[in-house]
């Protein structure tokens, strides 16, 4: 798992290049989330929910959830790792950090 700073995931939104996924649970995505992310949660069901929402293994994803104290993210990556997904990337920070840096989110 590599990590992706906020400059560089918000160049990469930009330019449309990277699917971007929010493993909190529903109520967090609704307060707010990052432009164009999609919400699947870390849960018992996590593995069969991103295989579906990202078909594509070879596809560029990056996962975040809260904080850089939130552990959701990196255990999401690891786990998508093991099903064999080769460019997932953690966006350690959160949307805290996006939202903090005055960067659009979405309700």
């Amino acid at each position: 798992m590599k990590s992706m700073s906020r400059e560089v995931l918000n160049e990469q939104l930009t330019n449309d290049g990277v699917t971007l996924v929010e493993v909190l649970p529903p109520e967090y995505y609704r307060k707010f989330h990052l432009p164009g992310a999609m919400n699947v949660p870390l849960d018992d069901h996590f593995e069969e929910r991103i295989q579906e929402a990202v078909p594509d293994k070879d596809a560029p994803v990056v996962v975040y959830c809260y904080d850089t104290e939130c552990q959701a993210s990196p255990k999401a990556a690891q786990r998508m790792e093991a099903l064999g997904y080769r460019q997932v990337f953690d966006y350690e920070a959160g949307k805290v950090d996006w939202q903090e840096a005055g960067l659009p989110t979405e309700t």
